[in-house]
């Protein structure tokens, strides 16, 4: 079988990506090349993404971002099978842009356009790792405003054990870095901060730690952190580490709890852990330790595809198609393509 190369396009939110995927059956998917730029100084001086800006900037960087994803594989347009990008969920006017450039590109050239679930790139990031899963596992997906616990049985076969029911665990990093007065994004910054600290030097609400369900909540944990903010010196340096210690401790204990009883409730003895949370050392070190305890196997994505990226797009994409999954777009000049900004995984 000819190798099946797939250029995937991510734009959901403030990261535009572009990579090249190369798959064949049989064989381990191949990354040969990506490309990504971060809009993280130009949405600093606000404190958090501004959608507008987020897309002019896709606008200016998908075009040369490619070229040069090419450049780097040493191919053209003309070797590519297949165009991949995110459909959602994200910021609308975000994934447009990376729609648009994927669909008219696709039919300039003749190829399928492939839609792909932002998630579901994710949660299959890890098969481009050297040490790749096997269907099934469990995934806890933490990527932005989600954190998500899966039960995955194959490419496109996934059942939600459980979600947040108000802020996930990146919004908890985020939003309690922004009370300790760190600068966007925080999740980050506390987590650098916290290593100065101690992390039982607050006694912080772990919420639905003991619920009894596979459902999370960070709300609370929150309203706490900004309780103990409030009583801070501003200049009280050791403090502030102590709370940020104190914040990530609390957010990864009830990661990995929660993780280890969807484990004993499926059965399962591998785990997946996919989105930006996942580069979270902390919680790789305490995930570990606790599944070599129950003899189970744990898989991260390589940290520079923790964050959002073109080559889970482009990966997700081949896997789909290989399964016989996933239905390319119609060309351009007969059809129409629309984007998903809220989107459950389960219904993609």
């Amino acid at each position: 079988m000819e190798p099946w190369r797939v250029l995937g396009i991510e734009s959901s939110c403030d990261e535009t990506g572009v990579a090249l995927v190369e798959c064949a059956r049989g064989v381990r998917p191949r990354l040969l090349a990506q490309g990504l730029h971060s809009q993280i100084d130009m949405h600093q001086a606000y404190g958090g993404v501004v959608p507008e800006l987020a897309s002019r900037d896709h606008i200016r960087r998908v075009v040369p971002l490619t070229r040069q994803v090419l450049r780097d594989a040493g191919l053209t347009l003309q070797d590519l099978n297949a165009v991949a990008f995110t459909q959602g969920p994200g910021l609308a006017g975000a994934l447009l842009v990376g729609a648009g450039a994927a669909v008219a590109l696709a039919a300039s050239l003749g190829i399928p356009a492939l839609p792909v679930h932002h998630l579901e790139g994710h949660l299959l990031s890890p098969f481009l790792s050297e040490d790749p899963p096997e269907f099934p596992f469990v995934c806890l997906l933490v990527s932005g405003g989600h954190t998500q616990l899966m039960w995955v049985r194959d490419v496109g076969s996934y059942e939600l054990l459980g979600e947040t029911i108000d802020d996930a665990a990146g919004e908890a990093f985020d939003k309690s870095a922004k009370l300790l007065g760190l600068p966007y994004p925080g999740g980050p910054h506390l987590s650098r901060l916290a290593e100065q600290g101690r992390a039982d030097a607050f006694p912080l609400p772990r919420p639905l730690l003991h619920s009894g369900d596979l459902n999370f909540s960070f709300a609370g944990l929150k309203t706490a952190v900004m309780t103990q903010a409030k009583r801070l010196p501003i200049e009280d340096a050791s403090a502030r580490a102590d709370l940020a210690a104190s914040t990530q401790a609390a957010i990864v204990e009830v990661l990995v709890k929660k993780s280890l009883a969807a484990l004993k409730q499926t059965g399962l003895k591998r785990l997946v852990v996919a989105g930006g949370v996942g580069a979270n050392a902390s919680l790789r070190a305490q995930l570990n330790e606790a599944c070599s305890r129950r003899a189970v196997r744990v898989h991260y994505p390589e940290l520079g595809l923790c964050t959002d990226n073109g080559a889970m797009i482009a990966l997700a994409a081949a896997m789909n198609q290989e399964a016989g999954r996933g239905t390319p777009l119609p060309p351009l000049s007969t059809g129409s393509f629309e984007i998903r900004p809220r989107w459950p995984l389960e219904m993609s």
